[in-house]
C-alpha cells in the first residue's frame, strides 16, 4: 500500500509502498478514506529539545491519528462488533481492552498501550490501518468521512472545555486560533459559555472564529489583549485556554486570566519554558493541564453528527491525494488560512 513515511526532522516526507496490515485477533483493517494533517504530527517531523517529553521518531514511521474509514478485513473475534463495510472512525491507539484504563475508555492509559506512529501501529498517512475493537466507533449513514475524520480534532476540544467545568455563562479566552483553540471555542460555545473570545497574532485567523462559536476576537498582533478582553466583556476572563503551545503563552493565559480563575492548558509546548509563580499565586489560579479524551467523547460527538446538533463540516478547509500531500504538510508548518486538511488516499 501507499503510505507518508517519515524520513528525518525537517525532511518532507516521502510517499512509498510498504507492507499492508493485517488484523490481528480484536482488530480490523480499515481502508482510510480522510486523515486530517495534525499539529502534533507537525511539531513531531520537527528537531525539538531531547527533554521535551517526547520520543524520538524512527525513519519510515507513518503518522497520521484523525481519520475514518471503511472496514475491509476482519481478525478473529472482531466479527462479533464489527462488518466488512461498516464505516468508522476510532481512537488512534490500541490497548490490552482487560486492564481499567481501557474498561474506563481511558485507553491512552494503558500500561500495554501502542499508539499510531510506532512501528508496531503505523498511522492513517495510508491506504489501510488497523483498528482495535474496543477504539472503533460506527458512524452513521449521515455522518460521512470527511466530518468523520473530524471527530478526534473534536474530542481534543470537547476533553478540554470539560476540563474547566465551565458555569452557565463564564467568559472565556482562547489563545491560538488552530484547529485545537477552534474547537474549543466551539464547544465552550456549546456548553453554554458567555463571552467566547479568541486571541491570536494572526488577525485573519482570530476573526475567523465566529464561525466557530467565538463571539469576539482580539488581534493580538495590533491590541493589547488585556484591556481589549475587558472592554469587550466587561472583567477579565473566568478561564483562559492555551492551544498555542509555545514558550510565552503560558505566562500570557497568567497575565490574561481572572482572580480565582481556570487557565487549562491544551498547547503541546515542545520546548522549556519559564513563568512567573508568584502571579499565579497572588490570582489564586487554578491551573490544569488537558491531554487526549475517553471513547465517550468519540461517542457523543458522533450522536450529535448523527442528530444534526452539531455542524463542523466548516473545519475541513481541503482535502489533498497522496500527490500533494507531503508539500500540503509541509506548508501548515506556517499559519495559514487553513484550518484541517485532510488526506484522500484513493484521490
Amino acid at each position: 500500500m501507499k503510505a507518508a513515511t517519515f524520513v528525518a526532522p525537517g525532511s518532507p516526507l516521502a510517499v512509498v509502498d510498504i507492507a499492508d496490515p493485517e488484523p490481528v485477533e480484536n482488530e480490523v483493517v480499515i481502508a482510510v478514506k480522510r486523515c486530517g494533517i495534525c499539529g502534533t504530527d507537525l511539531h513531531w517531523t520537527e528537531e525539538h529539545d531531547a527533554d521535551a517529553g517526547w520520543r524520538p521518531l524512527p525513519a519510515g514511521s507513518v503518522l497520521g491519528h484523525e481519520f475514518a474509514g471503511e472496514v475491509v478485513a476482519v481478525g478473529k473475534n472482531a466479527g462479533k462488533s464489527l462488518s466488512e463495510g461498516d464505516a468508522i472512525c476510532a481512537l488512534p491507539f490500541i490497548g490490552c481492552g482487560a486492564c481499567l484504563a481501557c474498561k474506563a475508555g481511558k485507553i491512552y492509559r494503558c500500561a500495554r498501550v501502542d499508539t499510531r506512529g510506532t512501528r508496531t501501529l503505523t498511522g492513517a498517512y495510508a491506504e489501510y490501518t488497523r483498528v482495535g475493537v474496543q477504539e472503533a466507533v460506527r458512524l452513521p449513514p449521515g455522518v460521512g468521512y470527511d466530518v468523520g475524520a473530524l471527530v478526534e480534532p473534536l474530542a481534543v476540544g470537547l476533553a478540554a472545555a470539560e476540563r474547566a467545568a465551565l458555569q452557565p455563562g463564564a467568559s472565556i479566552a482562547v489563545i491560538g486560533a488552530g484547529p485545537v483553540g477552534l474547537a474549543v471555542a466551539f464547544w465552550c460555545r456549546f456548553l453554554g459559555a458567555g463571552h467566547v473570545v479568541m486571541v491570536d497574532l494572526v488577525g485573519v485567523r482570530a476573526r475567523r472564529a465566529a464561525e466557530f462559536g467565538a463571539t469576539d476576537f482580539i488581534d493580538a498582533s495590533a491590541t493589547e489583549v488585556e484591556p481589549a478582553f475587558t472592554a469587550l466583556a466587561g472583567a477579565p476572563p473566568d478561564v483562559v485556554f492555551e492551544c498555542v503551545g509555545v514558550p510565552g503563552t503560558f505566562q500570557q493565559g497568567i497575565d490574561l486570566v481572572a482572580n480565582d480563575g481556570v487557565l487549562v492548558v491544551a498547547g503541546l509546548c515542545m520546548a522549556a519554558d519559564t513563568f512567573l509563580p508568584t502571579v499565579a499565586l497572588l490570582k489564586a489560579l487554578d491551573v490544569r493541564f488537558t491531554m487526549c479524551y475517553a471513547r465517550r467523547h468519540f461517542e457523543t460527538i458522533v450522536g450529535y453528527l448523527d442528530t444534526g446538533r452539531i455542524d463542523a463540516s466548516k473545519f475541513v478547509t481541503g482535502v489533498v491525494g497522496f500527490a500533494d500531500f507531503s508539500a500540503r504538510f509541509n506548508a501548515l508548518k506556517t499559519p495559514g488560512d487553513d484550518i484541517k486538511v485532510l488526506l484522500d488516499p484513493g484521490a
